[in-house]
């Protein structure tokens, strides 16, 4: 524990004694491992509170009155695994996106279909779909670039299913959609009416561009992934790798690489820098990489 945890301020010692569950330092550290070992998320101290509210949600649901007893069962009941880990999964996962977020690489994306010329079906991959608004905002970059009877195709994934669902489910709150702008609104959403009065849902031509399914970057296989493509022309995988250790960037990193065909476009997060790998990498504007042949 760091020394935030050892010299307690008495407001955290009140916060700690109205918990509904006891939740111990061997508790967090469990966590820890687990998240680590099956999303590769890195979770550092300051992320306690934050992790002892959304599990306690779980244990509530479940009926479970302690920590430990959650724990042990994630770690040993083959049964209680298959049925909980995604939730444990969904419930540690952090979503945090908007239509055209990081906007900047949005005309850098659509400068680069626009000079395919070998005729050859585009395929992108956004590896953190979230609640949509990013593969959507993808969508309309190329059905803008390419027209909408393009060939071109989006396979948006995710490690948490309950965001997928609402993503595959395309509906939005009007106020949330300024990144859009009106023009846009009115091209690629149908506004609604009565009860749904201040929502939009995203038009089938939108629609049909994106599929959705879940992938964990972790696992070692991508058989989604291979399923859509031998290779994908560009993937955005962009405030992901934060949440992952070193190591497990490299390892991510380097499947990626894979996946892309030389030339191909990676887009990043704003805050992530991919310059240790020089080797595969080039960096070609701000957050922008390509594959090397």
């Amino acid at each position: 524990m760091g020394a935030r945890d050892t010299f307690a301020t008495p407001s955290a010692l009140a916060i700690e004694g109205t918990r509904e569950y006891s939740f111990a330092a061997a508790d967090f550290e469990r966590v820890r491992h687990l998240i680590h070992a099956r999303a590769g998320i890195s979770l550092n101290d300051s992320k306690q509170n934050m992790v002892y509210s959304r599990l306690a949600r779980r244990l509530r649901a479940l009926g479970i009155d302690h920590f430990a007893d959650y724990l042990h069962r994630l770690e040993v009941d083959t049964a209680f695994i298959e049925l909980e880990s995604q939730e444990f999964i969904n419930a540690l996962t952090t979503n945090l996106t908007s239509f055209y977020r990081e906007a900047h690489h949005f005309p850098v994306f659509g400068e680069f279909l626009g000079a395919r010329t070998d005729g050859a079906p585009l395929r992108v991959w956004c590896a953190a779909a979230s609640t949509g608004e990013e593969p959507y905002t993808i969508a309309m970059t190329m059905i803008e670039t390419l027209g909408v009877a393009t060939t071109a195709r989006l396979l948006a994934t995710d490690i948490d299913t309950r965001v997928l669902a609402t993503a595959a489910a395309g509906v939005y709150k009007t106020d949330a959609m300024s990144g859009c702008g009106d023009a846009r609104l009115r091209r690629f959403f149908l506004r609604g009416k009565g009860e749904n009065e201040g929502k939009a849902r995203v038009r089938p031509e939108l629609a049909n561009v994106v599929q959705f399914a879940p992938l964990n970057l972790l696992h070692e296989d991508w058989p989604t992934l291979r399923s859509f493509a031998p290779q994908v022309d560009v993937v955005f995988c962009r405030n992901v790798m934060i949440y992952f250790d070193k190591p497990t960037q490299r390892k991510v990193l380097a499947r990626i690489a894979r996946a892309l065909v030389p030339g191909g476009l990676l887009f990043a997060g704003h805050s992530e820098n991919f310059t240790d790998c020089r080797d595969t990498f080039v960096l070609r504007g701000k957050t922008v990489y390509e594959r090397r042949p």
